[in-house]
């Protein structure tokens, strides 16, 4: 029997794959991008040294998310493991639309004509739910919320499209907040988010400035280490009766703003002079003022979630 993988060898797919296939006798098939070839038979590699019993057991087929996966033989899926999206906040609607929307929905297709599938599992985002003010429930989708840029446009429309066809294929959603890297290693793919104020303060001196839009001590920064949603994914993922579930892995008890950015100055070794900013002229600055995002390397779409209104509940 068959795992199907998309999101290899990025972030998490790297870390979920070995363990989800470590517990069964399947082989682990996954969509490429022929531009990562090279970079996913490495991780294969890799994983194989690792792993011992998965020799052989990790296969690649190349293909497009865009585009039909008519070439991938349905016969012995068992689990579709759907990792993959585009995570960039700055992502143009056209791009989120392709792969974000269109991308499910091809692997939707997949698993609607897998005869012998037992569950798809789909990466979602807590942003499903754009600036919802207020409590966001694992069950919420479609409350006419306001969108912070087109990724969470677009992942929420993905997850629409999900739910569509909950009544046809068994699924179970996963929904994290901000993923960092591994709390143990400190591993990650890419330094952004909270890394970028963490950068911001390391380029400065012991006494560093650090503008703050808001009320820091009102809102909340809601953060998850790697390690945090592998482990749940995989303990999920093997239940045999929450298909129709969803989610949200966050943190139930986060942080607010204020607290975050003193975790970040004690851990860089700075004390922090916050100099308060309202978000329009943070943003502002940032897109048009020559000098200033060269200067603090903070995207502009980053600000809005330190400003953000909505908190998660994780009751599943």
């Amino acid at each position: 029997m068959i795992l199907f993988f998309t999101g290899f060898p990025g972030f998490l797919g790297s870390e979920l794959l070995p363990r989800v296939v470590s517990r069964t006798d399947d082989v682990a098939l996954c969509l490429v991008q022929p531009k990562f070839r090279a970079l996913a038979e490495q991780r294969a590699r890799q994983i194989e040294a690792a792993h011992p019993a998965l020799a052989k057991r990790i296969r690649l087929v190349e293909g497009d998310l865009t585009q039909a996966l008519d070439h991938v033989d349905a016969a012995e899926v068992r689990e579709i493991y759907h990792l993959a999206a585009v995570y960039d906040l700055a992502t143009p609607r056209e791009l989120g639309m392709r792969v974000n929307v269109t991308g499910t929905t091809r692997v939707l297709d997949l698993a609607e004509r897998a005869p012998r599938l037992e569950r798809m599992h789909y990466v979602s985002t807590c942003y499903v739910s754009g600036r919802h003010p207020g409590l966001f429930t694992e069950d919420d989708l479609e409350r006419g919320q306001v969108f912070n840029n087109y990724y969470e446009e677009t992942e929420q429309l993905a997850e629409v499209e999900v739910r569509k066809r909950m009544s046809r294929i068994p699924m179970t959603v996963y929904r994290p907040s901000v993923v960092v890297g591994d709390s143990v290693t400190g591993a990650t793919q890419k330094f952004d988010g909270p890394y970028f104020v963490m950068q911001w303060l390391l380029r400065q001196p012991k006494l560093a400035v650090l503008p703050v839009v808001g009320r820091p001590s009102r809102y909340h920064f809601n953060v998850v280490p790697r390690d945090f949603v592998i482990a749940a994914m995989t303990y999920l993922s093997g239940l045999k009766t929450n298909a129709g579930a969803t989610y949200a892995l966050a943190d139930p008890n986060p942080l607010t703003v204020d607290e975050t950015i003193d975790t970040i100055a004690e851990a860089t070794g700075r004390t922090v002079l916050r100099i308060p900013l309202t978000k329009g002229i943070a943003k502002g600055a940032l897109q048009y003022v020559p000098g200033v995002y060269r200067l603090l390397r903070i995207p502009p779409a980053a600000v809005d979630y330190f400003n953000h209104p909505t908190a998660y509940d994780t009751g599943n």
